[in-house]
């Protein structure tokens, strides 16, 4: 088990792939009136990710149905239990759609859940899970412990000024493997607990649970 001061300050893995060129339509909207930012919506701290995007300058949408994608300019996938949100986003009808938006360069921040939804590989998932495969990630499920296993830790980092970030870990992956091309931003315990890849920023924390709105500014900053 990590003690609650067990942060550290990893060294970067690579740098991102180029992103494709946006719209400029769109970019000239959000410079206007700051980024539409959906929330996928199925499970998870919704609410708590629109506040803290609200409070930062960006406008939070909610997605429940492909139709909600229109128009967004990234996208949030909270936690929850990621067997389940991966039904309920093929039962939404919006798995094929996010995955095309991410294929298309769509910026996107996955907490817990989240991170394993967005990873390439889920070493301990059900055989038919389904993940979007955009970062080069194998995260393996609760690798924290279950849920009398949650804590916070301070979390170094890297190239964040400002100190330290409280993470709050619940039921909790971690990334057993991250690919050339992923910068690995913070780890507990060797492991690497939150992770970038051009416009992909994957947390195994909650940083909405927080106070702390950096987590939220390194995404919205690379929009």
């Amino acid at each position: 088990m990590v003690p609650p001061e067990a942060g550290r300050n990893p060294a970067g893995r690579g740098a991102p792939p180029a992103r494709p060129a946006e719209p400029e339509d769109r970019a000239a909207r959000r410079a206007a009136a700051g980024p539409k930012v959906g929330i996928l919506a199925l499970q998870g701290d919704v609410q708590e990710h629109a506040a803290v995007l609200a409070e930062l300058g960006a406008e939070p949408v909610e997605v429940r149905s492909p139709e909600d994608l229109a128009g967004i300019d990234a996208l949030v996938l909270p936690g929850g239990e990621s067997t389940t949100v991966s039904l309920l986003l093929a039962s939404a009808g919006l798995w094929e759609p996010i995955a095309a938006r991410l294929s298309d360069g769509m910026p996107a921040f996955g907490t817990c859940a989240g991170m394993i939804l967005l990873a390439r590989e889920v070493l301990d998932g059900r055989s038919d899970q389904r993940t979007f495969g955009a970062v080069d990630l194998a995260v393996r499920r609760n690798a924290f412990g279950r849920q009398r296993d949650s804590f916070e830790a301070r979390l170094d980092i890297a190239g964040l000024p400002g100190g330290p970030v409280d993470g709050v870990f619940i039921r909790a992956p971690f990334v057993e493997r991250a690919g050339p091309g992923v910068e690995v931003l913070a780890e507990v315990d060797g492991h690497p607990v939150l992770c970038r890849q051009g416009p992909v920023l994957v947390a195994a924390f909650h940083p909405e649970l927080s106070d702390d709105l950096r987590v939220h500014q390194i995404f919205l900053g690379g929009l």
